[in-house]
């Protein structure tokens, strides 16, 4: 991107991908429409600690959000 003269644009370091079933479709549709007020109750990095263990992913905490 920076060599396309976008000036501040950075790649995050790393990433995380789930799939999605179809049948639950709806439902994370829904919750993309209304993460900005779910994430004042939970904040990102703790959901997505805890999308890892309840999926058995281990995960090393100095890499999660280094």
């Amino acid at each position: 991107m920076h060599d396309n003269g976008v000036p501040l644009f950075d790649w995050q370091a790393g990433y995380g991908a789930f799939s999605v079933s179809k049948s639950s479709l709806n439902r994370v549709r829904q919750y993309i429409l209304t993460q900005e007020e779910h994430h004042k109750k939970i904040s990102f990095e703790d959901e997505f600690r805890e999308l890892l263990r309840r999926h058995g992913i281990a995960f090393d905490e100095r890499f999660v959000f280094g």
